[in-house]
């Protein structure tokens, strides 16, 4: 069965990643499109995008081919390209939608598609639930084709760069100006993914002392995947402390993520980013309204909310919710994120985008001339101390099912020998143990993975909160 999870659908590559099942769910899209998408026109083209990862031209390209069959118009990136700049040509050219093949930081084996419809972020639930539908029904000989030749010459596939309008738009969002006075010394790692000639390209044409990290097309990503977690950003945060750089900046493999390095090597977490980002925008453009966080985002985001006066909407785990939020809400959306590495700001795609993510962690260091530890410690005046963790399990399915079912069953009256004050079933289980303190357990959409998630005050309660939490996910 092919289904869709929190960012689309993924699967191991020549397993159940295959060129047919590519066919059928491009054709369940077309049949989408066609059938029940009310926006769809026939003169509007699908833009269709890959990442770095093995085959992903080879299954866009083919993809192209099914669309071609279904006489819908495709415009076929000449490039790997990131997920957010498919984003914003579907939204900037009122496009029917967009594909883009990658599995995004997942490891190098996975492949997968994203489907964003005409609004522009990742498909809700009711989207892919029709296009699950239509999987089911679809055998291999439905699938209509016309050969990328015959596409070509017809004029129903165009090879396209989105790369143009892109880096335009990101230039009038971040301050450039302001950038190329500062001269800051950065270095950038790529992870080997689509952030090639784009996080790097926006550094240098704003004026950047910059070193580049890992440019090079790489499928095995080094043999790890490609996200900019801490455990992967080793040789970055060497070369800072080494030679001096005030600032260091990663993408995942289809740079919707960031990973953000501090100028003493130290990993400045998604959950640490976003109300560093909240402050600065509401200091420097003045923003106010509504800061957009998913449900297992660190409330530091709310408690400088409050200071700032400033609305707080919590979301189920997925973009797509955020990103709704921002195409409901655009004038005073300011900023929205996950506690997974995903961003946006007012103005921009409602889907994540970790190339602005960068860009902007790049201008409050040059604006406020301090550290990002520095900027923290502001915050933490206004907030008090705040302390996350998130760890993942993988479990055996049989031990992921029994989990689920004791989740579902009945929760536990206390952990680590605080009483539960509040459920939260937005997405997953999180447990309220007072104001300042909660758990939170969630099964992953695409990997056998348990995710715990805690916040507390200190360092000692939090250990204990994770503790208490493991022994619960192992029953005992």
């Amino acid at each position: 069965m092919i289904k869709f999870g929190t960012s689309g659908w993924r699967g191991i590559i020549a397993d159940d990643f295959t060129f047919d099942n590519v066919k059928i769910v491009t054709q369940a899209i077309a049949n989408y499109l066609i059938n029940d998408d009310k926006e769809y026109k026939k003169d509007k083209a699908v833009i269709i995008g890959y990442d770095t990862r093995f085959l992903s031209d080879k299954y866009a390209n083919v993809s192209a081919e099914v669309l071609a069959g279904n006489k819908i118009k495709v415009l076929l990136c000449k490039r790997n390209t990131p997920t957010p700049v498919i984003a914003y040509d579907i939204v900037k050219n009122k496009l029917a939608g967009g594909i883009n093949f990658t599995a995004s930081h997942n490891p190098p084996e996975y492949n997968g598609i994203k489907f964003s419809p005409s609004w522009g972020g990742p498909a809700l639930p009711e989207t892919t639930q029709k296009i699950e539908k239509y999987c089911a029904q679809i055998k291999i000989g439905d699938v209509k084709i016309a050969s990328l030749a015959e596409g070509l010459k017809s004029g129903i596939i165009k090879y396209y760069d989105p790369r143009p309008a892109y880096l335009k738009r990101i230039k009038e969002l971040v301050n450039f100006k302001l950038l190329k006075k500062s001269n800051l010394k950065v270095v950038a790692d790529i992870l080997h993914g689509t952030g090639d000639d784009y996080l790097d390209t926006l550094l240098e044409a704003a004026g950047m002392r910059l070193k580049v990290l890992n440019k090079k097309r790489d499928p095995l990503f080094d043999g790890h995947s490609p996200e900019p977690c801490e455990a992967n950003l080793k040789e970055l945060k060497s070369i800072i402390k080494k030679e001096s750089y005030k600032i260091g900046l990663s993408v995942d493999g289809d740079a919707d993520r960031f990973g953000i390095v501090d100028s003493d090597g130290t990993f400045i977490t998604p959950n640490q980013v976003i109300p560093i980002l909240l402050y600065h925008l509401n200091k420097t453009r003045g923003w106010k309204g509504v800061v957009v966080r998913s449900v297992m985002t660190s409330h530091m985001i709310d408690k400088l909310a409050a200071k700032l006066g400033i609305e707080v909407a919590e979301t189920p785990v997925g973009f797509k919710y955020i990103g709704d939020i921002l195409t409901q809400r655009p004038k005073d959306f300011i900023i929205g994120g996950e506690e997974s590495g995903g961003l946006t700001i007012r103005g921009h795609v409602p889907e994540k985008d970790g190339i602005i993510a960068c860009l902007l962690m790049a201008e409050a260091v040059a604006m406020n001339k301090k550290s990002l530890s520095a900027i923290l410690k502001d915050i933490t005046k206004l907030t008090g101390p705040v302390v996350t963790a998130r760890e993942n399990f993988r479990l055996p399915k049989e031990a992921m099912e029994k989990f689920r079912q004791t989740l579902q069953k009945k929760a536990p009256e206390k952990i680590a020998g605080m009483k539960i004050q509040k459920v939260v079933t937005l997405d997953g289980y999180k447990f309220i143990l007072d104001e300042d303190t909660w758990i939170g357990f969630r099964l992953s959409g695409t990997e056998p993975i348990v995710r715990l998630y805690a916040e507390s005050t200190t360092a000692s309660q939090l250990k204990k909160l994770v503790s208490a939490g493991e022994k619960f996910i192992n029953g005992k």
